[in-house]
C-alpha cells in the first residue's frame, strides 16, 4: 500500500500554525513519530507544538531532551483553539485522545491523522494511514522522504526508535524487507541500535525488577495452555516503589511460554479501572477481542480499558475468549478454534472462587 503524500504537503504549505498530539502514555512509536515530525515542520518555518494527553514516560525522556512535549492541562486552551491543523499520529481514537481530543471537537483547526493502526474512530480527519506498516515512524519517515527533509540525526534516532520498538526490535509479524531497509537507512543517518537498545531496554530500576518478580508469580494458563494471563494491582507499584510506566512488556513474558496463543496482563490504575494489553501469535487477532471491550489496535498487539474490578475484569475477558469463533479470533480458516468456545474459563483456571488470591 503506498500512500500519496501531495495532499499532505499542500496542507501544511498553505498553513503555518500546527499541533502535533498522540496518545495517552505515549510509547516510543507515538513520541518519536511525534518528534521527527515536529522538528521538520519547524525546520521549514512552521509554527509547532506538540501537546499530548499525558506525560510522557520517564524511561523515554532521552527523545525529548529539551521537554518541548507539553501536557493538555499544562497549555492555554487557545494553543489548541487558533492552530490552523491539528496533527493525530499513531492513534485516531476518541478514547486514547482523551482531554485532547475534548478540546478537538470544539476546535476550528482540520485535523490530520498520520497513523497505522487498524481500529480506530471517525475523527473527522484527513487521513494518512497504511495499517500494512508496523510503526508510525515509517509512515513520519516515508513523508520526509518523500519530500526530501534533510534528516537530522536525532531525528533519525527518534524514527529507530519508533519503528525498532513497535516491531518488537524488528522481530514482529508486521515486519517487512522495507522496515529492515528504513532501519539501515537511519543507521546511515547516525543512529547506533547498540546504544539506542542500552537506553530503551536496560535501564530498568531496582523497583522494576521487584515488581517483575511479583507479577511473573502469577502468570496463570487457561484453555489447555493457550491463553496466559497476570495481573497487576495498585498495591503492588505502592509495595516495590515502581511506576505504572514499569509494567510495560510484562505481557510479552506471557507469550513466550509454549503453547500459548494468546496472552494478556490486567493492570489497575489510579482510579481503579483497569488497563489491559494483549498479545498474541500469528494467526490470533487480539484486535477484535480488544474492541469488544471499546478498545483497539493491532492484530498481534491491542489495548482496552474496563471500569470493574481486576477478578472481575479477568473473568470477563477469559469468558469473551471462551464464547469467541475462531473467526472472531484467529485469520486461520479452520473450522474449529483451537480456543474452544465451550470450555468454561473458570475450569480452566487453577481451582479458586476467585482469579485473583
Amino acid at each position: 500500500m503506498t500512500i500519496n503524500w501531495n495532499p499532505l504537503s499542500t496542507l501544511i504549505a498553505e498553513h503555518d500554525h500546527f499541533i502535533v498530539s498522540s496518545h495517552i502514555r505515549p510509547d516510543a512509536d507515538a513520541l518519536g513519530s511525534e518528534m521527527a515530525f515536529a522538528i521538520y515542520l519547524e525546520q521549514i518555518g512552521k509554527k509547532v507544538r506538540i501537546v499530548n494527553p499525558g506525560q510522557s514516560p520517564k524511561h523515554l525522556m532521552f527523545l525529548d531532551p529539551e521537554e518541548k512535549v507539553a501536557t493538555i492541562g499544562h497549555v492555554p486552551a487557545e494553543v489548541i483553539q487558533t492552530a490552523q491543523i491539528h496533527f493525530v499520529l499513531d492513534t485516531c481514537s476518541w478514547k486514547q485522545l482523551s482531554g485532547v481530543g475534548e478540546a478537538m471537537k470544539t476546535a476550528a483547526s482540520k485535523k490530520v491523522v498520520i497513523d497505522h493502526h487498524i481500529s480506530g474512530d471517525d475523527l473527522s480527519a484527513i487521513e494518512f494511514k497504511d495499517v500494512t506498516e508496523p510503526a508510525t515512524g515509517c509512515l513520519v519517515y516515508q513523508y520526509l522522504t518523500h519530500v526530501g527533509a534533510d534528516i537530522s540525526a536525532f531525528q533519525a534516532l527518534c524514527m529507530f526508535a519508533a519503528i525498532s520498538t513497535d516491531t518488537g526490535w524488528f522481530r514482529f509479524p508486521a515486519t517487512k524487507p522495507s522496515t529492515y531497509r528504513i532501519a539501515a537507512e537511519l543507521m546511515e543517518l547516525g543512529v547506533n541500535p547498540q546504544d539506542l537498545y542500552t537506553l530503551l531496554y536496560e535501564q530498568a530500576s531496582l523497583a522494576r525488577l521487584k515488581l517483575s518478580g511479583i507479577v511473573l508469580q502469577r502468570v496463570q494458563v487457561a484453555f489447555e495452555g493457550k491463553v496466559a494471563f497476570t495481573f497487576v494491582a495498585q498495591k503492588d507499584l505502592a509495595e516495590t516503589g515502581s511506576h505504572p510506566t514499569d509494567t510495560e512488556n510484562f505481557v510479552n513474558e506471557c507469550l513466550k511460554i509454549s503453547g500459548v496463543k494468546i496472552a494478556f496482563i490486567c493492570v489497575e490504575q489510579q482510579n481503579r479501572s483497569i488497563k489491559t494489553s494483549f498479545r498474541s501469535r500469528v494467526g490470533s487477532n487480539v484486535a477484535k477481542l480488544a474492541e469488544t471491550f471499546g478498545g483497539g489496535g493491532h492484530k498481534q498487539a491491542s489495548g482496552a480499558v474496563l471500569n470493574t474490578s481486576l477478578d472481575e475484569a479477568i473473568k470477563q475477558i477469559l469468558d469473551r475468549i471462551s464464547s469467541m469463533d475462531l473467526s472472531e479470533v484467529d485469520d486461520i480458516g479452520e473450522k474449529e478454534s483451537e480456543i474452544s468456545p465451550k470450555e468454561s474459563p473458570l475450569q480452566a483456571t487453577p481451582p479458586s472462587s476467585k482469579v485473583i488470591p
